[in-house]
């Protein structure tokens, strides 16, 4: 219980330091024209990353390591699927760039 109350207390500290960083984020994509709904996915994709891990570590400190690689996985398998619509634009990209 005390590894999962530190942990959220951490966050919990980091939260206004993490606003700052996604606005500025957003800030760079506008001003260099990107789709803001690509740039969403792949913050919603980072999250995702942070979480996932976040719960794995603390089902490894509670000694369910099994547990632990299904929640990675899990993680992995939503990440692969939040960035299919930015892998298909990728694609669709090179394959225009690409002389007939």
């Amino acid at each position: 219980m005390l590894i999962v109350f530190v942990g959220c207390a951490i966050f919990l500290f980091l939260v206004d330091q993490i606003y700052a960083i996604i606005h500025m984020i957003e800030k760079i994509a506008v001003n260099a024209k990107v789709n803001i709904v690509y740039v969403e996915t792949i913050l919603k994709i980072i999250g995702i990353a942070y979480i996932a891990e976040f719960a794995a570590q603390i089902t490894k400190d509670a000694g369910q390591g099994a547990i632990a690689a299904k929640i990675e996985m899990g993680g992995k398998i939503l990440i692969l699927a939040m960035a299919i619509p930015i892998l298909t634009v990728l694609i669709e990209t090179i394959i225009r760039m690409i002389p007939s």
